[in-house]
């Protein structure tokens, strides 16, 4: 490639990379969110109110990094404004999470080139620098693993009374690895492990019960337990199907358990009515299989007797 081209193209990203930190700010703006004026001790933001700092320098970011992490932390439910690079990760010993995406902030500085610096001995007049952006990623400490106690961010306590005591000694009684953090709930079959935000990230706290058996219901298809068919990607019909299932075992789990969450968005309802009208058996193969979930879920939960979904044997029979 010759100077020109790299030079043409070093320019181009430049120029991408302001338009790039403008569209986010005005998505912001537009959005309702001030990115200056963040929402600090909301429920949304789980994070102290601090400026964004290096945890491995212990230099505070500033100018419009400080924008880009504060926006990030908000985003996706970061608990803390502890921010590392993928090298700086693995030089304290530890290292970032696998699929995790990092954030983008700058390194603004100015340059003065050599077309500039000649003219500039030719006149003896000064030479104009030019100020630029260079691109780099970094990782908040919630998106890394083994990380010295000194740098990882500890997840900020659960308010007392938003678990019902009932499904958090349910939860522990289960062996499953359960976190709570973040800004998405999931389970992971890779890894075994269900992740769900915090109770007090929900406008109406009580509906985090449903969401964590959701992703129980999830974890118990793992092929040690009920040994579900997994293999479905994101948004096939299979999918659909064991999303359906979770679901149906959430409520059951709620409606055992006296909790009564109000009705769930629509987020699913789409793919679960294409799953139905394919297949006019899949609801009562989905309720069976849900049933099981519940019940092996609810076998761990204080005073189980009473708490068991019955499931009629010749049905499950018919439609195995």
């Amino acid at each position: 490639m010759s100077r020109h081209n790299r030079k043409t193209g070093t320019q181009r990203d430049r120029t991408n990379l302001y338009s790039e930190i403008t569209d986010k700010i005005i998505a912001e703006l537009e959005a309702g969110r001030v990115p200056w004026v963040q929402p600090w001790g909301t429920a949304a933001a789980k994070a102290p109110l601090s400026m964004p700092h290096n945890a491995s320098t212990g230099r505070t970011y500033s100018g419009i990094n400080v924008l880009l992490l504060w926006g990030a932390v908000i985003e996706r439910g970061f608990s803390g404004q502890s921010w590392l690079t993928f090298r700086q990760a693995l030089s304290l010993g530890g290292n970032v999470c696998k699929g995790e995406r990092g954030t983008t902030v700058v390194y603004a500085d100015r340059f003065v080139p050599e077309d500039a610096k000649r003219r500039a001995r030719e006149t003896g007049e000064d030479a104009q620098a030019i100020p630029f952006l260079k691109r780099f990623t970094v990782f908040n400490t919630d998106q890394c693993e083994n990380l010295p106690e000194d740098v990882a961010t500890a997840a900020p306590p659960v308010p007392k009374g938003l678990i019902e005591p009932r499904v958090e000694a349910l939860i522990a009684a289960t062996g499953i690895d359960f976190r709570i953090g973040g800004n998405r709930a999931f389970y992971v079959p890779a890894h075994d492990y269900v992740q769900v935000p915090p109770p007090q990230a929900y406008f109406e706290p009580i509906n985090w019960h449903r969401t964590a058996l959701h992703e129980l219901g999830h974890a118990s298809g793992a092929p040690h337990r009920l040994n579900r068919d997994f293999s479905g990607s994101f948004g096939s019909k299979k999918y659909a199907f064991e999303e359906l299932i979770a679901e149906i075992n959430a409520a059951f789990c709620c409606a055992s358990l006296g909790i009564t969450p109000t009705v769930r968005h629509a987020d699913y309802i789409g793919s679960w009515l294409d799953v139905l009208r394919e297949d006019n058996r899949a609801i009562v193969r989905a309720a069976s299989q849900a049933s099981k979930a519940a019940d092996w879920l609810l076998a761990f939960a204080p005073d189980h007797a009473n708490q068991t979904i019955p499931v009629e044997p010749a049905c499950d029979r018919r439609v195995a």
